[in-house]
């Protein structure tokens, strides 16, 4: 099935189903050079995804009481590395094209990485500046109730750039969450 989605997008979706135990591979002979084809296959047909909506919300509430413990400083640096951390991960892990990606082609990359996250985000142009814009929170109310959540995103966007290798990754950025018009992330 063709869905007009990138394949490192796809790879990374397909790596983290593999890690949780929901697909397996199999190498597949390969004549060309690159990195080795995998073909992928369900573990269980009968297996109902209704569990992982359980856990998710219970993983939203243990977020949220640790946000309310931290309080809102620890709790915003806290957002904000592991946004960092795992935007370097996913920036690393999409196939090279060159050494050091324009801003404009690293957040073209990111807003497809951002979307396949459930963020629904595009690129907007505006003089010397990038930005994505989200037009969906995967984190929904939660971020609605702790905004500190929003620092996620900038960090998340920040470290992709780092690991897109792109030539500027410091971000300002606006949040509905936070009383802003859009959720924009400029670099």
């Amino acid at each position: 099935m063709h869905c007009d989605v990138h394949p490192n997008v796809v790879r990374h979706h397909l790596e983290r189903l593999s890690e949780a135990g929901y697909v397996t591979f199999d190498n597949v002979r390969k004549t060309t050079v690159g990195r080795p084809a995998k073909g992928y296959r369900v573990v269980d047909d009968s297996l109902m995804m209704d569990g992982s909506m359980r856990r998710d919300a219970l993983l939203v509430a243990l977020l949220e009481t640790a946000l309310e413990r931290l309080g809102p400083e620890a709790s915003e640096l806290m957002a904000h590395d592991v946004g960092v951390e795992y935007g370097r991960a996913l920036g690393s892990a999409v196939l090279p094209q060159e050494t050091t990606r324009t801003l404009k082609t690293a957040m073209t990359s990111i807003a497809g990485l951002l979307t396949a996250h459930g963020f629904a985000a595009r690129v907007e142009e505006n003089d010397s500046e990038q930005s994505v814009v989200s037009d969906n929170c995967p984190f929904g109310s939660a971020a609605t109730h702790h905004p500190v959540l929003c620092a996620v995103d900038r960090g998340l966007i920040s470290g992709m750039l780092e690991g897109l290798g792109a030539e500027r990754t410091n971000v300002t950025m606006t949040s509905r969450a936070r009383g802003d018009d859009t959720c924009r992330v400029t670099a």
